[in-house]
C-alpha cells in the first residue's frame, strides 16, 4: 500500500497553516516545503538517492528539521545518530548500519572521527540539483533507523517504516483526539522516537511543531500558560522540573502532557493532578514507533500508575512469565542487518516481546512493573526495582534513585540502591524510611550516593552500568 508524499500533500491541503515555530519565528507548510526542496537539491549533489542509508547527526533546530524532511523527499532512509554519544559509539552505529553518507551539525565535528562525513555548512553551500522527489511513501518502506538506547547493552538499529509512523500517528489521534488550533511542543530530542514522532504527526495532522533546542522549564512553562501550545511530550524528569517552576495554572487550551520514558512515581502523578496538569501516561519503545499504550484522558485519575490501554488497532497480552507482548502495525520491521535479533524479538505467533514485565488489571489497563532483565530474584521472591525506587523517591531529600541486583551467596541476588540526593544525608535515615514502607527482603542491602546516574539520551536510567559498581 502506498501513501501520497505527506509533506507535499499537506502543502496542497493547508499551505498557509503554521508548520514550524523555532526561535519564536513562524513558518507555514508552504514556506517549509520550499526550504525543504532546496535542501533536497543540495543533498542530491552529494549523491543522496532513493533507498540509500544516510546518517544524520543533528540538533533540535531548524536546520536539522529541514534535513529530516529533505532526506524523506529524496527517498533516503535516515539513520538518526544520538548527539550525546561518543565518537566511538557513533562510529559503531554508522558501520553497523552500513551508511553511505553522513551529515552532521558543525559543532559535532569531533564526534565523526573516522567517518566519511559532511557538515551541514558544506551542504547549505552546495549547488542545487533538480532530483526526482518521491511522489508516494510505500507503507513497508523504511523511513528511519534509530538505535536502541542501550539500557541493557549493545544497541541495535530499529527499522521504522512509513506504515509504522502512519499508524502511530493515527492511533494517537484516535485516543487523544485532534482539535482545531492544536500544536505540539517538542523539547525532546528529534533523533529519538518521541521527538521524530511529533514531526511526523505535524505533517499528517496539519499542526505546528514548536521546536525547542533544549528543555528550559521556565520557557516551556510560559508556552503552556500562553495558550499557544496544546500538547507536549515529556519524560519523568521533565515533568518534575515543570512542577518545580509551576506557579500559575496552565491555559485552558493546553490539554495533554504526554508522559513516556518509563514509569512515574505516584507522588509526582498526584502533584500534577492536584495542580490541574492534564498528564497522560503512556508506554512505548523505539520498536513501536512511539507510544503504543496510552491512558485515555478520562481515565487518568481513576487509574493512576497505569500506562493505559493499547492504541487502536494494537493488541496486548501478558505471557506466562509476565512479559508484555504486543502486536500492531506500528511495530518495527526488524533490526537492521540483524536477522538473528529480529527473529528473537518475536515469538512463534508473531507477538513482539518487549522485555518488560507487567500485568493487565480486570478492566484491561496495563501496569508496567520493570524490565525482565532488571528483575531481582532473591530467595525465590521477585523484586521489582521500580517499586523500591518509588519508595526512595518519596523521601524529600532524594532527587533520583536506581536499584540493581547484587549477587549474594545466600539469597542469589539482593537489591542495591544508587541515590542522587539534594544534600548530604545519612544512610541510616534512608534505611529507616524504607523499613516503614517495604518488606524486609526488598530493603536495599547497600546504598551508594552518586553525583548523577548514567542515562540514555531520552533520560532513561541505564541500570546495567550500575551493576558491579
Amino acid at each position: 500500500m502506498e501513501l501520497t508524499n505527506w509533506l507535499e500533500k499537506r502543502v496542497r491541503l493547508s499551505p498557509r497553516k503554521t508548520a514550524l515555530v523555532f526561535d519564536d519565528k513562524q513558518e507555514t507548510f508552504l514556506e517549509i516545503y520550499a526550504a525543504v526542496q532546496e535542501v533536497a537539491g543540495k543533498l542530491a549533489s552529494f549523491g543522496v538517492r532513493d533507498g540509500m542509508y544516510v546518517a544524520l547527526l543533528g540538533k533540535n533546530d531548524r536546520e536539522t528539521f529541514l534535513m529530516i524532511h529533505a532526506l524523506q523527499q529524496l527517498g533516503a532512509r535516515t539513520v538518526f545518530l544520538n548527539n550525546r554519544l561518543t565518537a566511538t559509539e557513533i562510529l559503531f552505529q554508522t558501520q553497523d548500519a552500513q551508511v553511505e553518507r553522513c551529515f552532521y551539525t558543525d559543532v559535532f565535528v569531533g564526534k565523526v572521527d573516522g567517518i566519511r562525513a559532511t557538515s551541514f555548512t558544506a551542504v547549505m553551500g552546495a549547488p542545487i540539483l533538480e532530483p526526482p522527489l518521491v511522489s508516494h511513501f510505500a507503507m513497508e518502506d523504511v523511513a528511519s533507523v534509530m538505535y536502541t538506547s542501550g539500557t541493557t547493552g549493545q544497541p541495535k538499529g530499529v527499522m521504522q517504516t512509513y506504515g509504522n509512523h502512519w499508524w502511530s500517528a493515527t492511533g494517537s489521534m484516535l485516543n487523544l483526539g485532534l482539535q482545531a488550533g492544536d500544536s505540539w511542543l517538542c523539547a525532546v530530542p528529534i533523533f529519538h522516537i518521541s521527538g521524530l514522532s511529533i514531526l511526523m504527526r505535524s505533517v499528517i495532522y496539519g499542526i505546528p511543531v514548536y521546536l525547542e533546542e533544549r528543555f528550559d522549564p521556565e520557557r516551556v512553562d510560559k508556552f503552556l500558560q500562553s495558550g499557544e501550545v496544546t500538547l507536549i511530550s515529556v519524560v519523568t524528569t521533565m515533568a518534575q522540573r515543570l512542577l518545580d517552576v509551576f506557579t500559575t495554572p496552565y491555559h485552558p487550551n493546553f490539554r495533554c502532557m504526554l508522559l513516556g520514558g518509563g514509569p512515574a512515581n505516584q507522588s509526582m502523578l498526584e502533584a500534577c493532578f492536584e495542580k490541574g496538569i492534564p498528564l497522560v501516561q503512556s508506554f512505548g519503545m523505539t520498536e513501536t514507533a512511539s507510544q503504543i499504550v496510552t491512558l485515555p484522558p478520562e481515565d487518568a485519575l481513576l487509574k493512576i500508575g497505569s500506562a493505559g490501554k493499547p492504541l487502536f488497532p494494537a493488541e496486548i497480552k501478558i505471557s506466562e512469565h509476565g512479559e508484555i507482548l504486543l502486536k500492531g502495525p506500528s511495530i518495527m520491521a526488524g533490526y537492521l542487518h540483524n536477522d538473528l535479533a529480529t527473529k528473537a524479538a518475536f515469538d512463534k505467533d508473531g507477538w513482539f516481546q518487549t522485555g518488560d514485565v507487567g500485568y493487565l488489571d480486570d478492566d484491561g489497563f496495563l501496569f508496567v512493573l520493570d524490565r525482565r532483565s532488571d528483575l531481582i530474584i532473591s530467595g525465590g521472591e521477585n523484586i521489582y526495582p521500580t517499586e523500591i525506587e518509588h519508595v526512595l523517591m518519596a523521601h524529600p531529600n532524594v532527587l533520583e534513585a536506581a536499584v540493581v541486583a547484587l549477587s549474594d551467596e545466600k539469597w542469589g541476588e539482593v537489591p542495591v540502591a544508587f541515590i542522587v540526593a539534594k544534600e548530604d544525608m545519612d544512610t541510616e535515615q534512608l534505611y529507616e524510611f524504607c523499613q516503614q514502607k517495604l518488606a524486609r527482603f526488598k530493603i536495599p542491602r547497600q546504598i551508594h550516593f552518586l553525583d548523577e546516574l548514567p542515562k540514555t539520551a531520552s533520560q532513561k536510567i541505564q541500570r546495567h552500568r550500575l551493576r558491579g559498581k
